[in-house]
This record gives C-alpha cells, sequence and structure tokens, in this order.
C-alpha cells in the first residue's frame, strides 16, 4: 500500500497549530502559576494595593510583548493576520472580541438587577451567532477582502455603499468602544487605587494600543487569544469557589435552581419586612418632597442656596473641620444654575426615587417571567404585554446587531478557508458559551450572598468593599441609613449592575487575590475588544476611505502608517468621552447593536441571497434604516435626550424601550433596499455572477 503523499502546505500548517498548542499550553501553566505565587504573597503580608497593581500591570506587559513581537507593515498579515489562524483559535480571538466589558462585567449585572429579562441577552447574543454562521462568516470569507465595507462596495457596484458602510462602522465601533474604555478606566481606578477615574481611563488606553497599534490584526488576534485564557480562568474559578462556599457542589450552573429557590425565598421574607416598608415610605416621602419643588421650582432653587450659605456660614462660626466646610461649598456650587436644569435634575431624581419605593429596591423577582400578570387587572396585563414585547425586540436587535458588526465580521477574514470559517464559528460559540451558561448562576449566587449576609449588618460593620466602591464612583454604589435605625435594608443599598462581577470575590469574602483576578479578566475582556473595534474604525478610514477612495495607488507602508496614526486619534477621541461617563455600559453596547444591525444586516443579507439588490436599494436600505433607528433613540432615551435638548413627552412605538431600536430599523432596510431595488436598473450581469460564485463557497 501506497500512502498520499502530503503536501509540504499541510505539514507546515501541522506544524504552526503544534506550535501554537505548545505555547499558549505554557501560557495557561504561566498564568495559573502567577495567579498561586500571588496567593501566597497575599498570606505573606503584602498589600492590596500592590497585589492590584501587579493584577493590572503584568498581564498588559504580556500583551505588550505580543504586541510587539507580532509587530508588522504587510497589508495582509495587519488587516487579516495572513488568512492563517487555525479555526479554534480563530473561536477563541472571536471569544475574547466578542466578550467585551459589557459581557464580562455588564451581562451577570443587568441579571441581578433584573433577573428574567436579563437573560435577553444571553438568547440575543447566542443566537446571533447562529446568523453569523448560516447567513455571513462562509461568504464573507469566500470573498476574501479586508473590511466590510471592501464586500459592500464590491458587491454594490461603487464607493456610494462602501462610504455608507464606513460611516456606520465608524460610528457604531465608537459607541462600543467607548463603553470598553469605560470599562478600562473603572477596573483601573479600583486596582491602583487612583482617585480619579479619568486618570484610570487614560491609563487603561496605554494597554489597549500597545496590542493593536504595532501589529494590527496579526498581534491584535494571539493577544486575544492569550486574554481569553485569562478572561475565562478569571470568570469561572471564583464562581466555582462561591458555588462551594454556599452548596459545596463546585458545578455553578448545576446548583442555579436550587439557589434560585433560595433567593425567592429570601425575597418574600424581605417584602414583609417591617424595616423595608420603613425604608420605602421614607423614599416616597423624598419623591413627594421633590414633587412640590417641582411645583415652584424658582422659590425652591432660591431655598436651597440660602440653606446652604447659612450651613457654610455656621460651620465656620464652629470652627469645623475644614473638610466639612469644603464640601458644604461644592454642594452650594453644584446646584443647578437654571430653572431648566433644576427641573431636569429634580425630575430625573424624582424618578429614581420612585423607581426605588417599591418591595425588593424595585428589582423584580428574580424568577419572575415578565412584569405585571397576564391574569391580574387590566395595568397588570398591559404590563406584562410591553415587558415581553421588549424582551423579543431587544433578542432580535442583538441577534442582527451581532450577525452584522464589523469587528466580529472581519475575523472570518482571518481564516485559512471557507470550511474553517465555518468551524470557526462554531468555535466562538462554544468559547463564548462557557460564560454565557455560567452568567446566571452567578448573578443568582452574589443576590444570595447579598439578601442573606449583607442587607440587615449595622452599618458599622459592614464589609469593606461598601466603601472601597463607593470611592470608586457613587452611582455605581452608595449605602444611606433612610431609616436611621442603624441597620442596613435593601432599599439603603444603591448598587449598579456594573460592578457586580468585579465585586463579586470581595461580596464572597474570597481572599483579595481572587477580586485582582477578576479585574484582570474584565481588563483583558475590555481590552481584546477595544483593541478590535479601534482597528475597525481605522481600517474604515485607512484602508476603506484613503486607500478605496482617495489615493488607490497608496504603497502599504503608507496604508499602514496612516491606519496607525488614525488609530491613535480615535483611541484618544473615545477615552475623552468615556472619560465623561456618557451612560452605563451595557445601553451604550446594546445601542451599537441596534444600530450596526439597522445599517448593515440587510444589505449583507440581501447581497449574498438576492441578485437583484442593487447599489440604489443598497444605499436607500442602509440609510433608512440606520437613520431611523437614530432617530427613536434620540427621540425617547433619556440621556440623549438631554444631550440633544429635545423638549416635549417621550412617545415610545408599541412601548418598545429605546435600546431595541433596530427593531424598527432592521424592518425598514429590509423594505425599502428590495422596493428601490425594484424600481431601479438591475445589476449589471458580472455582479449577479458575483453572488452565484458567493453562493457555493468551496473550502
Amino acid at each position: 500500500m501506497f500512502s498520499r503523499p502530503v503536501r509540504p502546505s499541510v505539514l507546515a500548517s501541522r506544524g504552526f497549530r503544534k506550535r501554537l498548542g505548545s505555547l499558549y499550553a505554557g501560557y495557561t501553566a504561566c498564568f495559573l502559576l502567577f495567579v498561586g505565587i500571588m496567593v501566597l504573597l497575599e498570606q505573606w503580608g503584602l498589600p492590596r494595593r500592590y497585589i492590584g497593581f501587579v493584577f493590572l500591570a503584568a498581564p498588559v506587559v504580556v500583551y505588550a510583548v505580543i504586541g510587539v513581537l507580532c509587530r508588522t507593515t504587510d497589508a495582509a498579515e495587519y488587516y487579516v493576520a495572513g488568512r492563517r489562524v487555525p479555526a479554534v483559535y480563530n473561536g477563541m480571538a472571536t471569544g475574547a472580541d466578542w466578550m467585551s466589558a459589557a459581557s464580562f462585567i455588564g451581562m451577570a449585572g443587568t441579571l441581578y438587577l433584573t433577573g428574567y429579562d436579563g437573560l435577553a441577552y444571553i438568547l440575543g447574543w447566542s443566537g446571533g451567532y447562529c446568523l453569523v454562521a448560516f447567513l455571513l462568516a462562509p461568504y464573507l470569507r469566500k470573498f476574501g477582502q479586508f473590511t466590510i465595507p471592501d464586500f459592500l462596495g464590491a458587491r454594490y457596484e461603487g464607493n456610494l455603499t462602501r462610504f455608507i458602510g464606513v460611516a456606520a462602522a465608524i460610528l457604531c465601533s465608537f459607541i462600543y468602544v467607548v463603553a470598553q474604555i469605560y470599562g478600562v478606566g473603572l477596573i483601573t481606578t479600583r486596582l491602583t487605587s487612583i482617585a480619579s477615574f479619568e486618570i484610570g481611563v487614560f491609563l487603561g488606553l496605554g494597554g489597549i494600543l500597545v496590542c493593536s497599534f504595532l501589529g494590527g490584526m496579526r498581534a491584535v488576534t494571539w493577544t486575544q487569544v492569550a486574554q481569553y485564557i485569562v478572561l475565562v480562568i478569571a470568570y469561572l474559578v471564583p464562581v466555582v469557589w462561591l458555588s462551594v462556599k454556599q452548596t459545596g457542589v463546585p458545578v455553578p450552573q448545576a446548583i442555579y435552581g436550587q439557589q434560585l429557590q433560595a433567593v425567592s425565598e429570601a425575597e418574600k421574607r424581605l417584602k414583609a419586612d417591617p424595616k423595608e416598608k420603613e425604608v420605602i415610605a421614607a423614599l416616597r416621602l423624598q419623591a413627594d418632597e421633590l414633587g412640590s419643588r417641582l411645583r415652584d421650582v424658582p422659590s425652591a432653587m432660591a431655598a436651597d442656596v440660602e440653606t446652604l450659605r447659612h450651613r457654610i456660614a455656621a460651620l465656620k462660626q464652629a470652627n469645623a473641620p475644614q473638610r466639612d466646610i469644603q464640601a458644604a461649598e461644592r454642594a452650594l456650587l453644584s446646584q443647578p444654575k437654571t430653572e431648566a436644569a433644576a427641573r431636569e435634575l429634580w425630575t430625573a431624581q424624582r424618578l429614581a426615587l420612585e423607581e426605588r419605593a417599591r418591595p425588593l429596591a424595585g428589582m423584580p423577582d428574580h424568577a419572575q417571567q415578565f412584569a405585571g400578570n397576564p391574569d391580574g387587572t387590566v395595568e397588570e396585563r398591559r404590563a406584562f404585554e410591553l415587558s415581553r414585547r421588549n424582551f423579543i425586540a431587544l433578542v432580535f436587535c442583538l441577534m442582527v446587531g451581532t450577525a452584522a458588526l464589523p469587528h466580529i465580521l472581519t475575523r472570518y477574514y482571518t481564516t485559512p478557508s471557507v470550511k474553517e470559517a465555518r468551524e470557526s464559528v462554531a468555535w466562538s460559540l462554544l468559547f463564548i458559551s462557557l460564560l454565557y451558561i455560567t452568567a446566571p448562576a452567578l448573578a443568582v449566587l452574589v443576590k444570595f450572598e447579598i439578601f442573606n449576609h449583607v442587607v440587615g449588618l449595622p452599618f458599622a460593620d459592614l464589609p469593606a468593599w461598601v466603601a472601597n466602591w463607593s470611592k470608586v464612583d457613587a452611582n455605581l454604589l452608595s449605602v444611606v441609613d433612610i431609616n436611621h435605625d442603624g441597620l442596613l435594608q435593601l432599599g439603603e443599598i444603591r448598587i449598579g449592575g456594573d460592578i457586580i462581577v468585579l465585586a463579586m470575590p470581595e461580596i464572597a469574602g474570597l481572599p483579595y487575590v481572587i477580586s485582582g483576578m477578576v479585574a484582570a479578566g474584565g481588563l483583558a475582556a475590555a481590552l481584546s475588544t477595544a483593541d478590535g473595534l479601534l482597528l475597525t474604525i481605522a481600517n474604515a478610514l485607512s484602508h476603506d476611505m484613503y486607500y478605496r477612495m482617495v489615493d488607490p495607488e497608496a504603497s502599504t507602508g503608507r496604508r499602514v502608517m496612516i491606519t496607525k496614526v488614525l488609530l491613535l486619534v480615535v483611541a484618544l477621541g473615545a477615552a475623552f468621552v468615556a472619560a465623561q461617563r456618557p451612560a452605563n455600559i451595557l445601553f451604550l453596547v446594546s445601542a451599537a447593536f441596534s444600530l450596526a444591525g439597522s445599517a448593515f444586516f440587510p444589505a449583507l443579507v440581501l447581497g449574498v441571497f438576492w441578485k437583484r439588490a442593487n447599489r440604489w436599494g443598497a444605499a436607500a436600505g442602509m440609510l433608512a434604516g440606520f437613520f431611523l433607528t437614530c432617530w427613536y433613540m434620540g427621540a425617547t432615551h433619556p440621556w440623549l435626550r438631554g444631550l440633544l435638548g429635545v423638549q416635549g413627552p417621550v412617545q415610545l412605538w408599541w412601548g418598545i424601550q429605546p435600546v431595541s431600536a433596530g427593531v424598527f430599523g432592521v424592518p425598514v432596510g429590509f423594505a425599502v433596499t428590495i422596493i428601490v431595488s425594484l424600481l431601479t436598473p438591475k445589476p449589471p450581469e458580472s455582479i449577479r455572477r458575483f453572488v452565484e460564485d458567493l453562493r457555493y463557497p468551496r473550502a
């Protein structure tokens, strides 16, 4: 028997994969050894501030080394990693690229605050990868260029759709990267005990740039594989530890139902607690007081200023501590300067108080499927229908957004073949699901811990994590003894979802090293996604705008250099916006999904599966869907309304929340693309053959 000869390229590929396996196995062992050494150092008395700094600095140094070793000026290497990333490693890199600050930090926090409704994020994001696998990834890999606007320009024969794609990719990616840099700033501030959140943002920015600046997609890919290893260990280990602590079972997913039942029992106890009812009554009283102030805003403003001036004078006369005097002076300076500003501020505060002045501090029962009651009163049935409608709308937007995000789709250009592009999607979903099936268990375990071991403690005995996180940002965590009984009630603690994962080890009483490891995982998640997003923006500007539309004769070196310069400029701009704390992480990310889905999904899907779609239809559909989504968000979201100066009452269409605006934009995009394409000339025969070739990709 004669064996079939093996091609040298196949042997080289096998050797390459074997070397990769050895390198990353060694890297994983070194990371685990590093954590073990830090545990010993903590036991021997190493101060926490040094532990936090080491967990921040050490991984970033490793990522920087990978970035430096992978530096390149070759266009194929810089834009698509030379198209030689094996499926399993591309799956890990995609998992890290996907596992953003929102997924790592915000998802479990959203599940903690909203219970069942938070599962929309897991269903939507997971389902989106099914759309990627079946509708887009293999066809885009068969196309074989560098970017999504590349595909739009080739499929729709010209620069019109390319330009629209560039603009949409920049806006979606910029919104998304702001959320990542915000998360980096949050983690950096907590780990290093830096007083200024803004300084933490710009320090974290340095860690982002060292990976993507020198080596482009080549450096980003191999860094993201390393980052995935860190983030998955950092996410799973403390949850397993907390599961063992509470139940003795090291599989948190297996005891999810048991602990959910325990949380439901704790919720019943807290609802019946007279102390909790006292807090609710006090919050309602505060909301009513704000309501009375809103009836005569000028008089209330004058009274506030006069009261603060008298207080400052009294403090000075009594030789009070300087910090108390300065705090009163800051309160005076922070008073609203105009009647409109005061009305807006007090209205927002009143709404927040009314939201908290409900059982469980305004949180729904964790196991309750939707708000309201399908068998209750008219109002309860209406609330149930609205809640269910928004759940479905959010799942839809997250699915189509996942299947349209440029920085995710570009990853499938990096595989060696169409076959591996398909396999890569399956690996991506597997690696992502390791965290997604753990997040619901994490939320329930943390809620059990807070309900049973934090609520009810004397304020003097509260754990250190409460004070530590309050210093980072009072909007993330604050406690006030509202009913003045000296004990912490659930209604007296205001906790933001963005800190649930990061504070989880401290909440559970685990060693501080575990907190450092979780923060390092969150940092890896934010850095990996930010790298991919910044590269997408810079590539859109340099490759799609400059090279494809301005100077097609530009040399490879010049294109790569322009990409690096633009990457730096965009990164600084995003860091500046993130330092303003524009909105919570999850809203920013979800908004990017609605915008991406509206702008790209119809044009990409119809571009692959409908030969009749032409440039005019695609351009009109992209613009119509994108601008409708932008308009709806701007007209209905409180932060955007304030930013844009929108007046008048909020009018929601069918009760759909602004985060799900894509539920209107995507269908409109499809409809406009089809109608305009049918009303305008057919695309040329060359485009029709182009589509036919895409439809039957070969490995």
